[in-house]
């Protein structure tokens, strides 16, 4: 039976009490019903926030899953389970003597091809030494040939005018034609040299490409020993080591040897209607939104951080959009995976008429109050109540500033019941309220 029924139900049995009693000879006037005791609350005016309340997850800011880039025995864990870790402590150690071989042959195998670039240029050198030597040759033979040439044409002419021996003409003829013989070697012999000097080039190019291969093998060869000490890639708490040492690993294979959870800042994801959504954008845009995430029973651990994302689509499943904020955590309360209560803070709103939540009630026709008139009885009064903050209620229309409510102790009253206030500090209005 609700409250108003509970109401008419007591006046009607009053009234025909009252009527059997009138009836009856000598009956005496029955005393006044004592005086309810109830807790008060005045009506505030104050400033509130504007806020939403919901329930989010918590969620690490990053998250790494820590593989082996290459296969071995795993000989040593540097952390325990749960630990807080730096970016770029060393986590495992992989067996590192394999490795450590093949870079020694690498290195071995390119000091060797570096030999071999050094022997190349000095071949490449002395075959352009020996191309200037048989260009000299060339040079001094070709002047030789000149000479001769003149001569062989002067003594032709005394030859022919009988001034010389055939004898001596035939002999000059001859030194001509000997050093243009000896110029047709020199060319072959330059050609040859060239020659020598286009294959030492060569070799030294392709003893260059070699030290090239054997960089590139070294270089490979040392980025896998680096593997070989896996690191920290994040600053984070570990999770379970899946992987005991002794274990043979194998390269990017599952499972996972840790997982390394960044929870210095965190995130915490939460949905709001889509309705709210062009308010929390116009705050958004305008300045810093502030989050509040609170831990279920433990409000003294709550964290504030701001809103930082909001997603780029509705889910047209529930009519909410994913937003998410940014914590410090610094104190850890929040951890990844956990559900939170969280508050998120708009704006503010001036001079808002509050009251205790507690004392708002529902009725068949709204919310109601009881309100404390002067003089101590009180008066059932509807109001429009409004957001929520904490254990306060925003009254958007039926109270006004300085009125007192009754905060505890409603369910025995009715209208006009008269009431002892429990905490007599609460001041009453000094008037009657209009209904």
């Amino acid at each position: 039976m609700n409250l108003f029924r509970q109401w008419y139900f007591r006046q009607f049995l009053l009234g025909l009490i009252v009527l059997l009693l009138g009836c009856s000879p000598g009956t005496k006037e029955k005393p006044s019903p004592p005086a309810v005791p109830v807790t008060v609350a005045p009506v505030i005016q104050k400033t509130v926030p504007v806020q939403l309340q919901t329930i989010g997850n918590v969620q690490a800011y990053s998250t790494v899953s820590v593989k082996s880039m290459v296969a071995g025995e795993l000989i040593r864990v540097y952390f325990t389970e749960g630990q807080d870790v730096k970016k770029g402590d060393l986590l495992f150690t992989i067996d590192p003597r394999p490795f450590e071989a093949t870079v020694k042959q690498a290195e071995a195998n390119l000091a060797r091809d570096l030999a071999l670039v050094k022997e190349a240029e000095a071949n490449l050198a002395k075959s352009i030494s020996q191309v200037k030597e048989v260009e000299a040759t060339l040079a001094k033979d070709m002047a030789q040939q000149k000479y001769a040439q003149t001569e062989s044409q002067r003594y032709e002419e005394l030859f022919k005018r009988g001034v010389v021996a055939k004898e001596q003409y035939d002999k000059v003829r001859l030194d001509a034609e000997t050093i243009e013989a000896t110029i047709k070697a020199d060319r072959a012999a330059v050609d040859n040299a060239e020659e020598g000097v286009g294959a030492a080039k060569a070799a030294v190019e392709t003893a260059k490409e070699s030290v090239l291969t054997d960089r590139a093998v070294l270089e490979n060869a040392t980025i896998q020993l680096g593997y070989c000490s896996i690191r920290s890639p994040i600053t984070g708490r570990t999770g379970n080591l899946i992987v005991q040492e002794g274990n043979i690993v194998k390269a990017n294979d599952t499972p996972f040897l840790v997982v390394i959870n960044q929870i210095n800042p965190i995130y915490v994801t939460f949905s709001v209607p889509e309705n709210n959504l062009p308010e929390i954008r116009k705050y958004m845009a305008t300045g810093r939104i502030e989050v509040e995430a609170v831990v279920p029973d433990h409000e003294a651990e709550g964290e504030k951080g701001e809103l930082s994302f909001i997603d780029n689509t509705v889910d047209t499943t529930t009519g909410t959009i994913q937003v998410k904020g940014t914590f410090a955590n610094k104190e850890k309360h929040l951890w990844p995976g956990q559900f939170v209560d969280v508050i998120l803070t708009l704006t503010v709103r001036p001079s808002a008429i509050v009251i205790p939540s507690q004392a708002v009630k529902a009725g068949q026709k709204g919310p109601y109050v009881f309100v404390v008139k002067a003089d101590h009885t009180v008066e059932l009064r509807p109001i429009l109540p409004g957001q929520k903050f904490h254990e306060e209620t925003i009254i958007e229309e039926g109270l006004s500033p300085g009125e007192t409510v009754v905060a505890d102790g409603q369910l025995q009253l009715i209208p006009g019941s008269r009431v002892e206030i429990k905490n007599p500090t609460t001041a009453i209005a000094p008037k009657e309220s209009n209904p």
